[in-house]
């Protein structure tokens, strides 16, 4: 059977399948009854980001979730982390969050949590999937949209709020924010300024259209020039589902989410409260990383690329920080999935914690040059099956001998293969990844 949840759930074309109403209607009527058979109560919550096809997504889950006897709430504009929080704190049986993450609007996508507020396993995403086997055909939509409960986006900032409770007050720095136009656009501002925070607002006014539109974590470019002509502390770069965050610093310098890791690590450790031994992140993060954290006497450990993996490893090291280069941290003292609001508000405390500025917590941390590539191709075939592709590899590995890393993987949600090369030499990187892509396009075909 094909295989529609990717790392992040299911992502593709809002209206086209699996993301058409029927197929979403039949996703809905799916998850009652798979509760039903777990014994969980069929009582579901959902949230959404800000893209103009999440309201008609959102109906047609709650259609199939009425239509099957369940009871779905829905939080309105949410960021992903909100709906993993709640789900666990009130009970629900699952969390869904309509959002394809730093996609462009036309793209949407279904996030499941489990009652616990985690990633749903692959024995779950198998048994929905049979729903979209043989969905049903021309659903008449429902009449009116899903009714919204305002009170659970305000105890999701509670959360926050009670966690930062001695920052008011403490020595102000100015911040600048991209909300990506996305899901931390009505949140984050009021939140950060109640805090104590001077803060300077872009990509904050979402219209349906233009979430992640040359703004957010993946183009902070205009934040970097926003930070220094502002004369700003720190800029901060969201998603559009606000799970992850980057930086800028006060020299306008593009930082990511391996800096966040490395201060979190060091500031957690001194501070007695760094779990495991360890931090967990992916293939992804820069071996630079690697290297300053085992300075400081600190494991990196790395996980699959995805946040559910990185869980994953956390639990079974009983580890309590970890993440993605791309952004996504998790701490899983606080919560159990990537929150951006979280993570910033870290950073800040951090900070203001220590009198110091951005530049000069990650001195300790060195990136090695590394070239990152993304290449569409028409057709996802096994490496090992593709002599020439595993050739390549090996010789590429050995070339970089343990001075430096290549790594080559699918996309889990676009068809895309994904290289990663790094190393000492800036120019033998670039050349290496752009051989391994030649060979990987020879055999794997562009659409």
């Amino acid at each position: 059977m094909a295989k529609y949840f990717g790392t992040d759930g299911i992502r593709a074309k809002a209206g086209a399948f699996p993301l058409d109403y029927d197929s979403v209607y039949a996703l809905g009527k799916a998850l009652v009854s798979l509760a039903e058979e777990e014994g969980l109560s069929r009582k579901f919550l959902l949230g959404r980001d800000t893209r103009e096809s999440g309201g008609w997504l959102e109906t047609a889950f709650v259609h199939g979730v009425q239509d099957a006897g369940g009871t779905a709430l829905c939080a309105g504009v949410l960021p992903t982390s909100a709906v993993s929080l709640l789900v666990k704190k009130h009970g629900f049986s699952a969390g869904v969050v309509i959002s394809a993450s730093h996609n462009p609007y036309q793209d949407n996508g279904l996030k499941l949590f489990s009652s616990k507020g985690r990633k749903i396993d692959d024995g779950w995403e198998l048994r929905l999937e049979r729903a979209l086997v043989f969905p049903p055909k021309n659903v008449q939509p429902l009449g009116q949209p899903a009714e919204v409960v305002p009170s659970l986006a305000e105890e999701y900032v509670d959360f926050l709020r009670s966690k930062f409770p001695g920052m008011a007050g403490r020595r102000p720095l100015k911040v600048v924010l991209d909300c990506a136009n996305g899901a931390s656009s009505h949140l984050a501002p009021p939140l950060f300024c109640e805090l104590g925070y001077e803060v300077e607002v872009m990509a904050c006014a979402p219209d349906g259209r233009n979430i992640n539109d040359g703004c957010g974590s993946l183009h902070p470019q205009r934040l970097a020039q926003k930070v220094t002509e502002a004369g700003a502390d720190l800029g901060v770069a969201f998603d559009g589902d606000a799970d992850r965050a980057v930086w800028v610093d006060e020299r306008g310098r593009l930082l990511n989410g391996d800096h966040t890791l490395f201060v979190q690590a060091a500031h957690m450790k001194s501070a007695g409260h760094l779990r495991g031994g360890a931090v967990v992140a992916t293939p992804m993060s820069n071996l630079g990383l690697e290297k300053a954290l085992d300075k400081l006497g600190i494991r990196l450990v790395r996980a699959a690329v995805g946040d559910r993996f990185v869980l994953e490893k956390m639990t079974a090291l009983g580890a309590n920080l970890g993440g993605e280069k791309s952004g996504h941290t998790i701490f899983l003292d606080d919560c159990p999935t990537g929150d951006g609001l979280l993570t910033a508000l870290k950073m800040l405390e951090v900070m203001v914690g220590r009198g110091e500025k951005l530049s000069g917590l990650v001195e300790g941390f060195v990136e090695l040059p590394q070239t990152l590539l993304s290449m569409p191709v028409a057709r996802k075939a096994d490496f090992q099956t593709i002599p020439e592709i595993t050739d390549t590899m090996a010789l590429i590995r050995e070339m970089l001998k343990n001075s430096g890393r290549l790594d080559v993987r699918y996309s889990g949600t676009e068809p895309l293969v994904r290289i990663m090369v790094e190393g000492e030499n800036k120019k033998q990187v670039e050349e290496l990844a752009r051989r391994m892509a030649d060979v990987l396009a020879k055999h794997l075909g562009q659409p």
